[in-house]
């Protein structure tokens, strides 16, 4: 074949294209289970986040298996379905909008540390430029706020994009997603600071209003649907205190 001729060229440029696109396919399906093996262990350094554990990747299982010890999935109405809580991404259910609100399940983590139980609670959001996702660590009376981590893909740096820093994370520790009636309110990112004393409002983030209302809805959004089965829970330990308070009573007169 004529090397100078037209269909040699385009003929070795079929070729080259063939064999470059057979390897990288080749290459992308051989690391798929480590891409797989990353991201999950990203997802659980993330989770162990919430709770104040740093850990490096190479010990992400283990300590992942040490501090989580139960993972449950709810519905919409705060009921426990069927399901893996860790197979569930949130991120991606947020931005399916072909699913209805009845079809999404709700993951969330129990986990104990210092032998004390926190609920860590997933969430996905809008920011300004793009999606925004966190895990927030709830103590075992279901509305106080052990810790939280928070990150984004795309917001503007030193304005949104600081809500992945402690100096925003920080600030939600011990914050309340119910007021004193007992009514949910989720937590306000608000903008111009918090109300002095509110306990469910942290201080917005200077110049990136709309990255901190997008914290806000994706809190209370999320927050909202964990809240109906929370409440439940509630309920049911007020009742296995007060009952177990009747039968105390009870033997008290009977000896």
């Amino acid at each position: 074949m004529d090397k100078e001729s037209n269909l040699y060229t385009f003929t070795f440029a079929i070729l080259m294209v063939l064999i470059v696109g057979t390897a990288l396919a080749l290459t992308s399906e051989l690391l798929q289970p480590k891409k797989k093996q990353n991201a999950a262990d990203k997802k659980m350094i993330d989770i162990l986040s919430a709770i104040g554990v740093n850990v490096s990747r190479s010990e992400a299982e283990s300590m992942f298996n040490k501090y989580i010890t139960d993972q449950t999935v709810i519905n919409n109405d705060g009921q426990i379905v069927d399901g893996t809580a860790f197979d569930i991404d949130v991120l991606f259910q947020h931005r399916d909008k072909t699913l209805t609100d009845e079809e999404k399940k709700y993951p969330f983590f129990t986990a104990m540390k210092d032998n004390q139980k926190y609920i860590i609670v997933p969430m996905a959001g809008n920011g300004l430029w793009g999606p925004v996702w966190g895990f927030v660590a709830l103590e075992d009376d279901y509305e106080t706020i052990h810790g939280a981590a928070f990150d984004h893909k795309a917001e503007t740096p030193g304005l949104g994009a600081e809500i992945n820093t402690d100096f925003f994370e920080l600030p939600f520790k011990g914050k309340k997603i119910r007021n004193n009636d007992g009514e949910f309110v989720s937590i306000e990112v608000k903008k111009g600071g918090a109300e002095e004393g509110n306990m469910s409002q942290v201080d917005g983030i200077t110049g990136g209003t709309i990255t901190s209302d997008g914290v806000s809805d994706m809190l209370y959004n999320t927050l909202k649907i964990y809240n109906n089965y929370f409440s439940s829970v509630t309920i049911q330990n007020d009742s296995t205190t007060i009952t177990s308070y009747n039968n105390i009573k009870e033997n008290e007169i009977l000896f």
